[in-house]
C-alpha cells in the first residue's frame, strides 16, 4: 500500500512538548512503532532504495545486508 514517511532532527528537534530529542534513531524507532501498532511492515533499507529508485549501497566493498546497526542505535 505505501505509505512512505519521513523523519529526522532536520525538521525537528523536540521528541515531545519540552524534551529534546537524544538522537534521530529516537524518531525512526517512533515512527517504526506507530507503523507496526497500524499493522503494518517497515521497510528495510535495501526495500526503500528500491521503492524510491536508487542504486545498491556499498561501503567499503561490504553490502549493505551485511551491516548492522550498533548497539546504541536501538532504542
Amino acid at each position: 500500500m505505501g505509505g512512505n514517511v519521513r523523519v529526522g532532527m532536520e525538521d525537528n528537534v523536540l521528541y515531545k512538548k519540552g524534551v529534546l530529542a537524544e538522537n534521530n534513531m529516537v524518531f525512526v524507532a517512533r515512527a517504526k512503532r506507530i507503523i507496526e501498532e497500524f499493522g503494518c511492515e517497515v521497510a528495510t533499507p535495501a526495500e526503500a532504495r528500491q521503492i524510491l529508485g536508487l542504486r545498491e549501497f556499498k561501503a567499503a566493498g561490504i553490502a549493505a545486508s551485511k551491516v548492522t546497526p550498533s548497539p546504541e542505535a536501538t532504542v
